[in-house]
């Protein structure tokens, strides 16, 4: 940095604490999602099937629509 923006080292330090402590949260967020899933799978649930469904309740019902009628037309198209 030029000597008119010089760099604070406070403010710097407060950024790099600030990622790290997400980064630990990300991390254990992480391992819950996996112990849930763990879990899910012991009483028989099929996790890709979870996964999937969690996936698509993220999208719209409207863009989950077209990509459905899409999808269709796209297997229609190589006759599957």
């Amino acid at each position: 940095m030029s000597k008119e923006n010089p760099v604070s080292g406070d403010r710097l330090r407060s950024f790099i604490k600030r990622i790290e402590k997400l980064e630990e949260d990300k991390s254990s967020v992480m391992e819950d999602l996996k112990d849930v899933y763990s879990e899910a799978k012991s009483v028989g649930f099929d996790v890709k099937i979870i996964r999937q469904i969690v996936r698509l309740r993220k999208i719209k019902a409207e863009d989950r629509r077209e990509q459905e009628e899409l999808l269709e037309l796209y297997m229609a198209a190589i006759g599957e």
